[in-house]
Formats: C-alpha cells, sequence, structure tokens
C-alpha cells in the first residue's frame, strides 16, 4: 500500500482532512489566536492580499480540491473593522449572510464563532468579473472572546458564562480560510445504492466523524 506524505505523516491512500466547522474553529482557529506560533500540518500562514486564489494550492501544505490558510485581516482603515479583501487581480466579496457556528456545553447551545462566505472577482469593484474561486471565512465569535473548553465548568450555566468570561480578544485579528475553486457544468451521477447487513458489534459508532488526521489537545 502507498503512503500519502503530508508534513513528515505517513497516511494511507484513501484519508482526508474535512474539519466541520466547529472544529475549525475550537480545534484550529482558537489555538491560532492564544499562541500565535501554533501550526499545524494542513495550514499554512498567508496574506490573502497578495496572493490571487489560483495561487493558492501552490502555498498549501495539504489538499488537492479544498485548502485551509491561517490569515491575519488586513484593514482598510486603521481605527474601522472593515477588512481589505483586494488583491492585485481583483477582490472578494462577501455573499448573503454571516452564519453562525455552535457548539453544546452540558446541554447549552453557545455561538463559538462565525463563519462568511465570499466569491472571488476579477477587476475592481463595483465591476468585477465573478469566477468559481470561494472562500469560508472562519472567525471568533461576535464578542470577540474565546471559547473555554467544556472540561472546565461543573453545571450548564457555568459553562455558558466561561465561554462569555474568557480571555477577550480582536476577533478579527486571526481567521481560517477555506478555499476551494467550484465545478460547475458537470452532471451529478447518482450511484446506486447496496444493502450490506453488518454485525453491529464489530462497528463502533462514535468513530463516525472522525478526522483523518488527528487534532491537537
Amino acid at each position: 500500500m502507498n503512503a500519502v506524505h503530508a508534513g513528515g505523516l505517513d497516511l494511507p491512500p484513501g484519508f482526508q482532512f474535512h474539519p466541520s466547522d466547529y472544529e475549525i474553529v475550537s480545534h484550529y482557529l482558537t489555538n491560532k489566536v492564544r499562541n500565535t506560533d501554533f501550526t499545524y500540518t494542513a495550514f499554512e500562514e498567508v496574506d490573502l492580499n497578495k496572493t490571487e486564489p489560483w495561487n493558492l494550492p501552490i502555498k498549501a501544505k495539504w489538499g488537492k480540491k479544498e485548502w485551509y490558510f491561517f490569515y491575519q485581516k488586513d484593514h482598510k482603515y486603521s481605527m474601522g473593522l472593515r477588512a481589505n479583501r483586494a488583491t492585485k487581480a481583483g477582490y472578494w466579496k462577501a455573499t448573503g449572510r454571516d452564519k453562525e457556528v455552535y457548539n453544546t456545553i452540558e446541554g447549552v447551545v453557545v455561538v463559538v464563532g462565525m463563519k462568511k462566505t465570499l466569491v472571488f472577482y476579477k477587476g475592481r469593484a463595483p465591476r468585477g468579473d465573478k469566477t468559481n474561486w470561494v472562500m469560508h471565512e472562519y472567525r471568533l465569535d461576535s464578542s470577540g472572546r474565546l471559547p473555554s473548553p467544556a472540561s472546565a465548568s461543573n453545571s450548564a450555566t457555568n459553562g455558558a458564562t466561561a465561554i462569555k468570561a474568557s480571555a477577550s480578544v480582536f476577533k478579527d485579528e486571526w481567521v481560517v480560510c477555506r478555499v476551494f475553486e467550484k465545478t460547475t457544468g458537470m452532471k451529478k451521477t447518482t450511484a446506486p445504492t447496496y444493502q450490506v447487513a453488518m454485525d453491529g458489534a464489530d462497528i463502533d459508532q462514535n468513530q463516525n466523524n472522525i478526522l483523518a488526521i488527528p487534532m491537537p489537545l
């Protein structure tokens, strides 16, 4: 069996890195904000204002169809919150409303981050030409506070309070970006459905969503 080599890891063929929104915010972005020296195999630090989207796969450490980056946001104005999203060839434009990223701590649902979807346009705003390049940008929750580990609370109330009481940070300082090129004009094919009898004792139901790459503690 041929191994896949990525960042010093030898992984069997078929392994992929596709974390959920919650995992991106809680396991990777949170660690980066707490410690700017934090690095991880699948993530590369990049300046999105100096890199065109079609050049991002070359800079990435991992991925064939989607790529992950840590990015320290640049603001248009020193005292403003509006981010500078322009490159030499074009600009990233937000589409739709930001989506909340949730976690449940002892039965209490809390917002731990926000997800923004952007599309790249060639040229200058507002007359740019839309491309198929898409970016999902993840930031910490809108209050600008870090989520606390669930283990730090002894009750549902304490769990929610602990998150609000965590050390505050500049919410837009570091973000995680997932970049991919959307394919168009391809017909979806439906695979045949097979019923396979399996012994439930041989299946660990808790392993269904395990990442291909181990997450940092």
